[in-house]
C-alpha cells in the first residue's frame, strides 16, 4: 500500500504497488521514546549480524545463508513472546500465513519466483516452510519450544542489509481513519481521484502533483483530474498524507465507514516534506518526529501550500468498501505480522523473522522501545522501501498505530525461514 505521516509513519512508499512507505527520510532521529536495555550488546546486536566469514559483500546477492542465532540466556527479546502471552497472538501469525499461501498459488506468485536471484529460494520451497510452520505454530506450547524447533528444522536466510553486515533499517506504517464525503460540500473541500481510465497512455514525464491538483489541492476539476473526485476531506493535509499511507479508512458523515486504497501513481519518486523543512531552516535536524511536523503545520496552515506541491509525486485510489488494507501481493495486512521490503529483491509472501526495538504505549500513554523477535509474513512493498536494508513494518489501523508508527525507526535484523532441504 503506501505510507503514512504518524499520522506519518509511512512517509516514504509512493511509487510502491502496496502500502508502505518510509518514515525515515522524515524522522531523521527520535529522541522522544525511552530506550529499555533488555540485554547486554553482544546479545542485542552481534549474535544477529552476518558473521564476516560469509562475505556478504562478495556475493552481490540479497540474502545470505548463515548459522542459527543461539539466544543469550534470560534474554526474552529473542523469542516471539507475544504468540504464547496470556492472550495468545497465534490467530493474528495463522491468518497471515493462510494468506501467504493463498497469494502463493497464483500465477503472479509463480512468475515472481520464475527467476528469483537467491536460486535455492524457491516458490515450492516456501510453500513447504509456511506449512510446516504452521504446524509447529499449533503443536508448540511455548516462544522457546518454537525457536529450537525452527533451529532444528529451518535454514535462516540473512539480509545482508544496507551495509553488507545485516544491519536494516526499520519503519513503521498503519492505515489512518479520516472523516470525509462522497460529495463537495463547503466544509468537504479537498479531493483524492481515481486512477485515469487513460493513465497508460499518458506520455511521460508526468504531470507534477503542482500540475495536477494546484497549489492550494483546489484545481483539479480544471485538468486531467476532472471528473474523477472520489471522496472529499476537511483538511489540505488528509488527502496527502492518505498518498503516502497508500490506504486510509473514511468515516462518512451519515455514520457509515468504508475504505480507500493505492490504485497507481505518476512516476515521480517521492520527495519528504519533513526533510524539505529541515532544508529550508524551518526544523531541526536532530529530533525531528512526525508529531513535531504536524504541530509546525497546524501552526503554519498556509506553507502546506508550499511545501506539498515539492512532492511532485501523486497517488490514485480505488474504493475498497471497508476492505481491510492490502498489500502489494494483494492479501490483506495484518498488524504486527506483515512486512514491507524491496520486491525486486525479497522473497514475496515469504515466512521471515524480524528484530528491532519498537515503540510501544506503556500504561500512562508514554512510548517504550522494546527490542523484539517477531515472525512476520513479506507482504508488500513501497516506493521508499528500496535495497536490503529496508523494513516496513505494517501496526494496523487508528490512532495508537499512528502514534507508534510516527516514533519507529531503528536498526534491526531481517532473516527468511526456509526448511532445510533434507525435509
Amino acid at each position: 500500500m503506501e505510507k503514512t505521516f504518524a499520522g506519518l509513519g509511512k512517509f516514504n512508499k509512493v511509487i510502491a504497488i502496496s502500502l508502505p512507505i518510509v518514515l525515515s527520510i522524515f524522522l531523521v532521529r527520535m529522541q522522544s521514546v525511552v530506550h529499555q536495555e533488555l540485554s547486554p550488546p553482544e546479545c542485542r546486536v552481534k549474535k544477529w549480524d552476518i558473521p564476516v566469514s560469509l562475505n556478504a559483500e562478495k556475493q552481490k546477492i540479497p540474502l545470505i545463508q548463515r548459522l542459527p542465532i543461539t539466544c543469550c540466556q534470560g534474554d526474552t527479546s529473542c523469542f516471539d513472546e507475544p504468540l504464547y502471552g496470556e492472550i495468545p497472538d497465534k490467530k493474528a501469525l495463522l491468518s497471515a500465513i493462510t494468506r501467504s499461501l493463498q497469494y502463493l498459488q497464483t500465477a503472479n506468485a509463480a512468475a515472481a519466483y520464475q527467476n528469483y536471484q537467491v536460486a535455492e529460494i524457491t516458490r515450492d520451497r516456501v510453500i513447504k516452510s509456511l506449512k510446516r510452520f504452521r504446524e509447529l505454530l499449533l503443536t508448540t506450547n511455548s516462544a522457546t519450544e518454537l525457536h529450537q524447533a525452527t533451529l532444528q528444522e529451518f535454514v535462516l536466510y540473512q539480509s545482508v542489509g544496507k551495509d553488507n553486515h545485516g544491519s536494516v533499517l526499520f519503519t513503521a506504517y498503519y492505515e489512518p481513519l479520516y472523516a470525509a464525503s462522497r460529495v463537495p460540500t463547503r466544509e468537504y473541500r479537498y479531493p483524492v481521484y481515481r486512477l485515469p481510465p487513460d493513465f497508460n497512455s499518458w506520455p511521460k514525464p508526468h504531470p507534477t502533483r503542482e500540475e495536477l491538483e494546484g497549489a492550494d489541492g483546489l484545481q483539479g476539476a480544471k485538468g486531467k483530474l476532472r471528473g474523477l473526485e472520489l471522496f472529499w476531506f476537511r483538511d489540505r493535509l488528509e488527502p496527502y498524507l492518505a498518498q503516502i499511507e497508500g490506504s486510509a479508512r473514511l468515516q462518512l458523515p451519515d455514520g457509515t465507514q468504508t475504505a480507500i486504497g493505492y490504485a497507481g501513481n505518476t512516476a515521480y519518486n517521492y520527495k519528504s516534506i519533513g526533510r524539505e523543512l529541515v532544508n529550508d531552516g524551518k526544523l531541526p535536524l536532530e529530533g525531528i518526529t512526525m508529531p513535531i511536523i504536524l504541530d509546525y503545520f497546524q501552526k503554519h496552515p498556509q506553507e502546506l501550500n508550499i511545501y506539498i506541491p515539492r512532492d511532485r509525486s501523486f497517488v490514485f485510489f480505488q474504493e475498497n468498501h471497508g476492505e481491510p488494507a492490502q498489500g502489494s501481493i494483494n492479501v490483506p495486512l495484518t498488524a504486527e505480522r506483515s512486512i514491507a521490503t524491496d520486491k525486486s529483491l525479497m522473497p514475496p509472501g515469504a515466512l521471515a523473522l524480524i528484530r528491532a526495538s519498537i515503540p510501544f504505549a506503556n500504561p500512562t500513554g508514554k512510548m517504550e522501545e522494546r527490542i523484539v523477535s517477531r515472525y512476520v509474513l513479506d507482504q508488500d512493498t513501497g516506493g521508499a522501501i528500496k535495497g536490503a536494508g529496508r523494513v516496513d513494518y505494517f501496526l494496523g489501523t487508528g490512532k495508537l498505530a499512528g502514534d507508534r508508527a510516527g516514533v519507529t525507526v531503528s536498526n534491526g535484523q531481517l532473516f527468511y525461514l526456509l526448511l532445510k532441504s533434507k525435509n
